[in-house]
């Protein structure tokens, strides 16, 4: 991944004697936060809400009938609120 201006340069690995040409990339995953070439946080963003949101609809399949206090121990405990608030700080 490039960051910075100049998008012309090339990196390379040597493996035994061949040198092999590494591609380049927009965007990295690395300890589940997305890393992109212009280090905004867009991309972590919208991933960590598409995860609450398949959590939630998994909670909303899997439970016909839910009570408010159920449904927000659900969200502030284990199920969707950490997806939201994994690091945002970053």
């Amino acid at each position: 991944m490039h960051i910075g201006n100049d998008l012309s340069t090339t990196y390379t690995m040597k493996e035994g004697s061949k040198i092999i040409e590494l591609n380049s990339t927009d965007e990295e995953k690395d300890h589940g936060v997305f890393i992109t070439n212009d280090l905004k946080s867009h991309e972590h963003c919208v991933q960590s809400v598409k995860k609450a949101q398949s959590v939630l609809g998994m909670v909303k399949r899997h439970f016909k009938v839910i009570s408010t206090d159920n449904l927000t121990t659900l969200y502030l405990t284990y199920y969707i609120r950490p997806h939201l608030e994994y690091c945002m700080q970053a």
